[in-house]
């Protein structure tokens, strides 16, 4: 059986990824500070293994212990893979360096880039003594190859992503395993995170304008399009590891 945990599953496209996964029958992990009812009701009309943790990814010791805990749970069962979607996300700070605060520049790096590679650390650790084969995505941004005045932090945590899941990438084939890391960068999507971005100033983001227009001529990307996208790849296409995909590309296959 498949085991899939995703990070930020609360809302947005982790929600959308989600519910995605459950109607394709595989067994949701949720791991994000709230939970979301609708995943649960879905799961129990599908008949499916649903759980939802609570877990605050800006804080190392409790990524640690809940991390350890699901994985000491999942490779138990000894499923035939677990789907790792490192898909939590925070924006802010949106502001110019010289003007930035301390505690968003740490709660960004630590939520967009130091979670991500604690729980793929652990995953792939535990997958060593195992059969089990473990996949990894983690959800990146065009901003992480495109300099964003105003988004230095986000830019920079979604850079450090990219060449951590290449990195790792290399270190897995170079150790002759079965498991894959990719990157997967959704787009401009209809989500919080663009509320939060229009909700700047234009002070603190030079392209706050074109972001509002995004919005008012409907460009942004439904989640539930973007989901359906990554899943097909990762359940029914064969995912290049170390590789970065694009919406775009898996949109237009």
């Amino acid at each position: 059986m498949k085991y899939a945990i995703i990070t930020g599953a609360s809302k947005g496209l982790g929600e959308s990824i989600a519910k995605h996964l459950l109607q394709e029958q595989i067994a949701v992990i949720s791991v994000s500070r709230t939970e979301n009812s609708e995943l649960k009701n879905l799961a129990i009309s599908k008949g499916m293994n649903y759980k939802h943790i609570s877990c605050n990814l800006s804080l190392e010791k409790e990524i640690q212990e809940v991390f350890m805990e699901i994985a000491h749970c999942l490779f138990e069962k000894n499923p035939t893979e677990i789907l790792l979607f490192n898909n939590a996300g925070v924006i802010e700070p949106i502001q110019t360096v010289g003007n930035l605060d301390q505690t968003p520049i740490i709660r960004n790096i630590k939520v967009n880039l130091i979670a991500p590679i604690l729980i793929t650390n652990l995953f792939l650790s535990q997958a060593q003594l195992t059969n089990t084969k473990v996949t990894v995505i983690n959800v990146t941004s065009g901003a992480a190859v495109r300099s964003i005045e105003g988004w230095s932090v986000y830019c920079s945590s979604k850079a450090g992503l990219n060449m951590f899941t290449q990195t790792t990438a290399i270190e897995q084939a170079e150790l002759k395993t079965e498991n894959i890391i990719i990157g997967f960068s959704p787009g401009i999507m209809d989500t919080g995170m663009q509320e939060t971005i229009r909700s700047s100033s234009e002070a603190a983001f030079k392209e706050l304008e074109k972001f509002k227009e995004f919005k008012e001529k409907h460009l942004l990307l439904e989640t539930d399009a973007v989901a359906n996208g990554i899943v097909d790849l990762v359940l029914r296409g064969t995912p290049e590891s170390g590789r970065v995909y694009h919406i775009k590309e898996l949109l237009e296959s």
